[in-house]
């Protein structure tokens, strides 16, 4: 068991995801044989959380019985009006129960190519500086669109998050961004969530509000940045589905290959994650590899 193992991992996955014009929820769209919220499930797995909740709302029930047959293990909150990120995440630590010692990560459920080694890096991080929350952010070649990390030029502490449309001229130059994956004290959390206001234009509930509240208690507000900016994705349409689909699959591929496997067109080829090898395959171009397909050694 790791010594920065989480209290609980909380995944927010209540949305409705409209811009993916489909009937189909948006987290339970697949990439590589995995839906979109199993693959951050998997993820948040390998942090070996004590607690682990899905925070639903639209379409609860198909998105709940798609968890229950993934991880029996997962737990699900209800989020039945869409009233912000933090208002999802009280929703989830309300399932868990008071008195939540240690440290709660949250994440999105519409980042599949977020790694269990991020999540891994960002939860040490936290516990080594002693932050009151540590963000997971990015470095990004072009942060259009993006909340923008402000830092204490000194101590390189995070002093606040500006959103693009807020942010002035010298802010919008910053190309580290907000990935909205978070690791906060359980405790300065449950609190700081009860103080977040709904004075904004949308009235909601925003979990990077909690982060101004810390500071202003005197606690320390980190940062973890995410080795590859292309983890922290987020899926909003069929395009940006594409795009993590040909991310991920490479990935996949690129361990087959180190694993010894010969792929010999990389760019026509396409394997799921469970998909398992031995040394001196050969994969031929036109290739699809789907479910529990196991490559023997040799087989061609």
């Amino acid at each position: 068991m790791s010594a920065n193992r989480p209290a609980a991992v909380v995944v927010l996955a209540a949305g409705e995801g409209t811009r993916m014009k489909s009937a189909t929820p948006k987290v339970l769209h697949e990439i590589s044989g995995r839906s979109l919220v199993g693959h951050v499930v998997a993820a948040s797995r390998e942090l070996d959380p004590e607690h682990l909740v899905v925070v639903v709302g639209h379409a609860r029930e198909q998105v709940a019985a798609h968890l229950g047959a993934i991880d029996a293990g997962v737990r699900t909150a209800v989020q039945e009006q869409q009233k912000g990120t933090g208002h999802a995440v009280r929703m989830g630590l309300e399932q868990l129960g008071e008195g939540l010692d240690g440290t709660v990560v949250v994440v999105c459920g519409d980042t599949p190519l977020l790694t269990g080694d991020t999540l891994a890096r960002l939860a040490g991080t936290h516990a080594a500086d002693g932050n009151a929350c540590t963000v997971l952010t990015a470095e990004v070649p072009d942060s259009t669109g993006y909340g923008r990390i402000v830092r204490d030029r000194d101590s390189g502490a995070v002093t606040a998050i500006v959103e693009h449309k807020d942010a002035s001229d010298a802010q919008r130059a910053i190309n580290e961004i907000n990935s909205g994956v978070f690791a906060f004290d359980g405790r300065l959390l449950a609190d700081a969530l009860g103080k977040v206001r709904t004075d904004n234009s949308q009235g909601e509930e925003y979990l990077t509000d909690v982060l101004g509240i810390l500071r202003e208690a005197g606690h320390r507000v980190g940062a973890a940045v995410a080795a590859d900016h292309r983890e922290i994705l987020g899926i909003n349409n069929r395009v940006q589905l594409a795009e993590a689909r040909r991310l991920l699959n490479a990935r996949l591929l690129e361990r087959a290959m180190l694993g010894g496997v010969t792929v010999v067109d990389p760019g026509s080829t396409f394997i799921d994650v469970s998909v398992t090898f031995d040394q001196d395959a050969t994969v031929y171009p036109g290739t699809q590899l789907l479910g529990a397909t196991h490559l023997g050694e040799g087989c061609g």
